[in-house]
């Protein structure tokens, strides 16, 4: 592999003091049998030229080495700190939750819905929600300037009426160059001081923002995942986890209905952790209460495992499609599903509804076919009251 202009120059730099050229061969000679010394290279005899030849070789060698690996070896490109933010709301309060928007050139209806898309925009702002969890997905590649400029646009409205958002990253938003697609979120997220995962306490919920483009249960994200888990504030209802692959979904890789998505094997142990320790709150009586958010499948998705509720919402105007479900699933539906999620949060219970989108012949329909209620526990209500 080749490397880039600045190994090229680096090595050729050093190369050229004792007489040799790119790559390390002397002027007409190797490096590794007799050369004459370059300029500013003192006379120096036969034997002691062989020795500072072999010397220099393995020095050289090593160099180069580095030089090269540096150049051709891609990194990931993660974080070095996180960022815990704080929202002052007070309860009650409501927040809406979604994504896989696709934010891209309205004239190019193959990434995306783009009139689906701007009415959602416009019903999210219109619920006037204390902040947006964005499930990921919100451009269509993150590298791509004109993308973002989209978003600009057509998400000004929240701007304007100061409604915070929170994004996960999904795989459109770090898709082709990576480096310049994360460039661009942050941009439009400082407060995230480059944080690829974080948390956000309001009031009584506290929400841990993943990336599931890394691991989420190893490395240092999960240690992070795993310590914010084991410290969670006695005055917290209800944690949500947010990411964008789901850990559990009735679509298929094999794309039975013309698209989908099989739930990943890293999202199943995320579950499998959260399940346990949603049991482990149950039987010590605490009144904490897990919720997941994903997106990634372009339908709406809820599902009950272990006392953990999880929602798939990845229906922002990224082409959605019909999901072939399991009989079991809590919500049956064999149409498309574009939507938003709005939450609402109060003392010890919240109400999550799917509200649906239709467009026909440009006209808007909205109807709720979808809703829940999740509450804490009252033995453990009664034991937070007492104390």
């Amino acid at each position: 592999m080749e490397p880039d202009n600045f190994s090229v120059l680096a090595h050729r730099e050093i190369l050229s003091v004792c007489g040799a050229d790119r790559w390390g061969t002397g002027r007409g000679k190797s490096i590794v049998g007799e050369y004459s010394s370059g300029p500013g290279c003192p006379p120096i005899n036969r034997m002691k030229a062989q020795r500072r030849s072999l010397a220099r070789t393995l020095l050289l060698a090593t160099l180069a080495a580095i030089l090269i690996t540096t150049s051709c070896t891609k990194k990931s490109i993660g974080q070095t700190s996180t960022t815990d933010l704080q929202l002052n709301v007070s309860v009650p309060f409501r927040f809406v939750a979604y994504g896989d928007s696709r934010f891209h050139d309205p004239r190019d209806t193959d990434a995306a819905n783009p009139p689906v898309r701007i009415a959602l925009v416009r019903a999210v702002a219109a619920a006037d929600p204390a902040f947006i969890c964005f499930t990921g997905d919100l451009v269509f590649n993150g590298d791509d300037a004109d993308d973002w400029k989209v978003w600009d646009g057509e998400t000004s409205v929240w701007r304007e009426k100061n409604i915070p958002v929170y994004p996960t990253l999904g795989n459109h938003d770090v898709r082709k160059n990576e480096k310049i697609a994360l460039s661009n979120y942050f941009q439009r997220f400082p407060d995230l001081k480059n944080s690829r995962y974080y948390s956000v306490r309001a009031a009584n919920i506290f929400t841990l923002v993943l990336d599931s483009s890394l691991d989420e249960m190893s490395g240092p994200q999960g240690e992070w995942l795993a310590g914010k888990l084991d410290n969670i504030p006695a005055d917290v209802d209800f944690v949500f986890l947010m990411m964008h692959h789901p850990p559990y979904t009735s679509s298929s890789d094999m794309k039975m209905l013309s698209g989908g998505h099989s739930a990943r094997s890293q999202e199943k142990q995320l579950a499998r952790m959260l399940e346990a320790r949603q049991e482990k709150a149950r039987l010590e009586k605490s009144r904490v209460r897990f919720i997941v958010f994903s997106g990634h499948v372009h339908n709406y998705e809820r599902h009950e495992h272990g006392g953990v509720t999880y929602f798939v919402s990845g229906g922002g105007a990224a082409h959605a499609y019909p999901i072939d479900r399991a009989p079991d699933d809590p919500f049956q539906s064999k149409e498309i599903n574009y939507h938003y999620l709005l939450v609402e949060v109060d003392h010890g219970q919240v109400k999550i509804t799917m509200n649906r989108l239709e467009l026909t012949n440009g006209k808007e329909v909205w109807t709720q076919p979808d809703f829940v209620k999740i509450t804490i526990p009252e033995a453990a209500a009664a034991k937070a009251a007492a104390q």
